[in-house]
């Protein structure tokens, strides 16, 4: 499978016209199919962020916990997860290889601590496909009551929604698992065609939410009905929502062994992805707030925007949008799946996985990694299962996997800067595949870098942070308030056990390898 571990190759770029060549100089050889364009490159990482699932989804919470003030914690967010994602976009230019964090923290610092980025990083994924996927439960049951399968009250919050948003998600997940092993093109054309709506979909009801306003912008800067007190703590627990919401825009690197040109394409195209969900996604929370029908009778910390549509733009074309957001709820689950799915196959083509021949086995006929999508798919859909458990696992999911892919970002950025500031990190030079310079931050890199770092350790700490009016407001689930900080516990020591069992199984197996044969001479 491979010539060199990650940590034998250091970060001068290979200057390189071939994706192939290129590929291959850093000890891999061309499996996946290589069939994406920049627009499916864009899409891969705008719909993993799908600005229409994740505002949907934790609308309600922003502002039941924020008020309108937790507005202003988008730009905030936006600004930071730039920075980082300015980051990706150089290191994207010089190592387009599938498993992007963990590829980039490996080769940047060394193969045991890249390993723990990658494992946090695809258990972060795998989490965000099941909190994905209940996404559902905010809109279908808006669109139609028959989609509540389970009880009568729609709320996710409540037992019935809880437990409805699990089933909803499971079937879900068949069908993105299905499309992630039947072929490389279908899943592409679904996640343009998806993507392509999404925006569509977006912009108009942009438009549709400021052209019904009831109240002016400037009600963005009050902080009555928020569940916080002041300021401060309303911006911080408001901010989950847009830190939900800006993740996953490293998802076009994580697609490069499938895209042409990648060198050239993915940083762009990572850097386009965020851009254009973060000002879309500003703009719908904006309009969301401006055309609430009240903000205080409180629909608008329950419901979300699926009122504020149906209740402001009628029945007819309120459903017709939420329809739509539908659309990007699967394609935003398939991306994220998919994103994972590459990662358990970059991790297990380097044999740094359990069942690694089976999870590196590429279909030559469909190009798609087939076990990974099974795992993937199955290890979700098990998540889901604790939404029957409680109602606050909505919530644990949701804000568990940002936190994962937080610290594993944070992973990156963090030996990145390390080797900016010894010099050992050259981000200038090299050509890409049109023979145009890379993308560089150039004398920017160490300011823009140190600052990345710090946003996303202090981002990693305000997520997780265990407080007990935001995890376990009812009182009685200690385990919910700590749910994060437990996971991110296990997952770690899951980690370090099996890293234990291979150095271990490789002691007895040095033990007991036979004596060399004495050669002629002596």
């Amino acid at each position: 499978m491979t010539t060199t571990s990650p940590s034998d190759v250091r970060p001068d770029p290979p200057d390189s016209s071939s994706a192939e060549h290129s590929l291959a100089e850093f000890g891999y050889r061309q499996e996946l199919h290589r069939s994406l364009g920049r627009y499916a490159s864009f899409a891969a990482g705008f719909s993993f962020i799908s600005v229409l699932t994740t505002v949907f989804q934790f609308f309600a919470f922003g502002y039941a916990f924020g008020g309108p003030v937790f507005f202003w914690a988008w730009p905030a967010v936006l600004v930071g997860q730039l920075l980082v994602a300015a980051c990706f976009a150089e290191l994207a230019a010089r190592y387009p290889i599938s498993g992007a964090i963990y590829q980039w923290s490996s080769r940047l610092s060394n193969l045991a601590f890249g390993w723990f980025a990658g494992w946090i990083m695809v258990i972060g994924q795998i989490v965000v496909v099941a909190a994905a996927a209940l996404a559902l439960q905010m809109v279908l049951p808006a669109i139609w009551t028959g989609f509540q399968l389970i009880g009568t009250d729609p709320a996710p919050t409540s037992a019935d929604g809880a437990a409805n948003a699990a089933v909803l998600g499971v079937i879900l997940l068949v069908l993105t698992t299905l499309v992630n092993v039947v072929d490389n093109r279908v899943m592409s054309l679904i996640n343009r065609v998806g993507v392509t709506a999404e925006i569509i979909g977006a912009v108009l009801i942009i438009v549709l939410l400021l052209t019904h306003s009831e109240r002016t912008p400037s009600i963005t800067f009050h902080t009555e009905g928020a569940a916080q007190s002041g300021l401060f703590g309303a911006l911080l627990v408001g901010s989950f929502t847009a830190a939900y919401v800006m993740i996953g825009f490293d998802s076009a690197g994580e697609m490069s062994e499938e895209t042409r040109d990648p060198r050239r394409t993915a940083p762009r195209t990572i850097l386009t992805a965020l851009a254009a969900a973060g000002l879309l996604g500003g703009l719908i929370v904006l309009g969301g707030l401006l055309a609430a029908p009240s903000l205080t009778d409180g629909h608008l910390a329950v419901d979300g925007l699926s009122y504020v549509l149906t209740s402001s733009l009628g029945d007819g074309v309120g459903k017709l949008l939420l329809a739509d957001v539908v659309v990007a709820i699967a394609v935003a689950t398939l991306a994220i799946q998919t994103a994972a799915c590459r990662m358990l196959f970059s991790m297990a083509r380097d044999g740094q996985l359990p069942f690694a021949a089976r999870l590196a086995r590429v279909n030559p006929r469909t190009g798609m990694p087939t076990a990974p999508a099974l795992v993937v798919g199955v290890l979700a859909a098990a998540l889901l299962l604790l939404n029957f458990a409680s109602p606050e696992a909505f919530l644990a999911i949701g804000t568990t996997c940002i936190v994962m892919l937080y610290l594993a970002y944070a992973m990156v950025t963090g030996p990145l800067l390390f080797r900016r500031t010894r010099g050992e990190f050259t981000s200038t030079g090299g050509t890409d595949e049109t023979g145009s310079r890379l993308f560089s931050l150039g004398r920017w890199g160490i300011p823009i870098n140190a600052l990345a770092l710090l946003y996303g350790l202090l981002m990693t700490v305000n997520l997780a942070w265990p407080r007990a009016e935001v995890y376990d407001p009812a009182g009685g689930h200690w385990y919910f308030r700590w749910f994060t900080v437990l996971f991110l516990v296990i997952t770690v020591g899951l980690g370090c056990l099996y890293q234990w069992q291979r150095a271990y199984r490789g002691h007895i197996v040095e033990k007991r390898a036979p004596l060399a044969a004495p050669s002629e001479s002596s």
